[in-house]
């Protein structure tokens, strides 16, 4: 009942904003209404740009709710892939493309100029940090330069990539407006922030609340309905700016209270404190806590990136980020502790870590996928090879692994000779195929960075928790 009424909160105060604002409704042109007539009736063509594990499963409801659906890459081998009928995403299988593909709604080109057929536009591109940590909005500059080559009036055009909140009004809309068309009465322009967890088997892009915020109020009405078309909840709110910021503040609060947990870790570590039973007995709270754990450090796309759009955005406002940049700091250094538990662990077998052989469990960012970006387990393989350890890795989802500077990796058979003739295993990804007890009966010393080993019973004095 909670969680109802906030809803109802959001939507009473974005309705607020966006009340009194009558003239421009009055004044909405035509386009508007044939926009709208469109959406509804199926007949509107939507493009997604960027084929990605955002962009795939945006296009697959799209197309599974009856639209024609042109999906653009620039990457010729995505492009190539979902033509045959195949999927590259983990959250999408072959069968959900190819009977898209068959019914010919879906259908993918590295071709821009499909833009000048599209109705309605949304970006899903990626938006890394470059070096300096600062957002790197190139990738989003190239889309909406191709955009502009073929927009047209009454075209809606919605970015869902993530970035710093202004985005949408100082970047992308004077680039569209430079042909002299209005927003809000020539082409319409919207933000909404994507929400995907990759390997997330309960919650998809159908049944994840969207929110959604408009240039104008016009705007936000022909966004709103095109995303009611395909998401059984979509949240308005009163700008673009409100809307970019709601996704920067749901990975910053993931952010920092995983860097939270993480320092607790290290505390419990030196008080002698195993820190998963500190955290269990907490989480039988029923109020007033929400359990975080700690790990091997922050992977993926969105938690060690998005928050430091945020901290960017606000230096430029003379506001230094501080919890920002303290979680940052914090997990940014667990895969250096993760090392120090090898070490620590391997002398306790009066073993050096130098010429050692170590096995890493799990090279992906989180379980059950095979998605490498940010993965901890990278630095750690860095600075375990940079001690002069011996590392190998098994990974069920990553069968190669190609490390900056090219060196490349192949995942071992996980077997019982593997196992027992490591020096040390680490578990950085708790995979859920993995067979824990098993991997402790086989292993010499196991450093679990995961509390995979929860469970097990016997040789739990040769496992050394986070």
């Amino acid at each position: 009942m909670r969680k109802t009424a906030e809803k109802r909160d959001v939507r009473k105060a974005a309705a607020a904003r966006i009340e009194g604002d009558a003239v421009e409704k009055t004044q909405t042109p035509n386009l508007a209404r044939t926009l709208e007539k469109k959406i509804t009736g199926r007949t509107a063509v939507v493009a997604v740009i960027g084929m990605g594990y955002v962009g795939l499963p945006l296009a697959v409801e799209f197309a599974r709710a009856g639209f024609t659906v042109l999906g653009i890459d620039v990457d010729h081998e995505k492009v190539k892939i979902v033509n045959s009928g195949r999927s590259h995403v983990l959250d999408i299988k072959d069968y959900q493309v190819k009977e898209l593909t068959d019914l010919q709604r879906l259908k993918c080109t590295t071709d821009f100029s499909a833009l000048k057929n599209a109705d309605c536009v949304t970006i899903a591109v990626p938006t890394p940090l470059n070096k300096t940590k600062d957002p790197d909005v190139s990738f989003i500059l190239s889309a909406v330069a191709e955009i502009k080559k073929y927009l047209h009036r009454g075209q809606l055009i919605v970015l869902e990539s993530t970035t710093y909140p202004g985005t949408t009004e100082e970047l992308v809309r004077p680039i569209l407006e430079e042909n002299g068309y209005k927003v809000g009465h020539d082409f319409f322009l919207a933000f909404s922030p994507e929400r995907v967890d990759p390997g997330n088997v309960e919650f998809s892009t159908h049944n994840t609340p969207k929110v959604v915020g408009g240039v104008t109020p016009v705007c936000l009405g022909v966004a709103e309905l095109l995303y009611r078309q395909i998401v059984t909840d979509v949240v308005p709110v009163s700008s673009t700016r409100a809307a970019e910021m709601v996704k920067l503040l749901e990975n910053t609060f993931r952010s920092v209270n995983i860097g939270l947990v993480n320092e607790v870790a290290l505390m419990c570590d030196r008080l002698k404190i195993d820190v998963w039973e500190v955290i269990d007995a907490a989480a039988t709270k029923p109020f007033g806590f929400l359990p975080f754990y700690p790990g091997p450090g922050l992977g993926g796309h969105c938690i060690p990136i998005d928050p430091h759009y945020l901290s960017w955005k606000l230096r430029s406002l003379n506001y230094y980020a501080r919890f920002i940049e303290l979680a940052g700091d914090i997990n940014s250094r667990m895969p250096e502790y993760v090392v120090e538990k090898i070490v620590a662990a391997l002398n306790s077998q009066k073993k050096s870590l130098n010429g050692a052989k170590i096995f890493i469990l799990g090279v992906a960012y989180k379980k059950d996928i095979g998605d490498v970006r940010e993965s901890p387990a990278l630095d750690i393989i860095k600075l375990l090879e940079s001690k002069n350890a011996l590392v190998m890795y098994n990974d069920p989802y990553v069968k190669e692994l190609v490390m900056d500077g090219g060196k490349r990796y192949t995942s071992v058979k996980l077997n019982a000779q593997a196992l027992s003739s490591a020096d040390c295993v680490a578990i950085i990804t708790d995979h859920s195929e993995y067979k824990y007890q098993w991997i402790v009966d086989k292993a010499r010393i196991v450093v679990d960075t995961r509390n995979a080993t929860k469970r097990v019973r016997n040789g739990r004095e040769k496992v050394f928790k986070l």
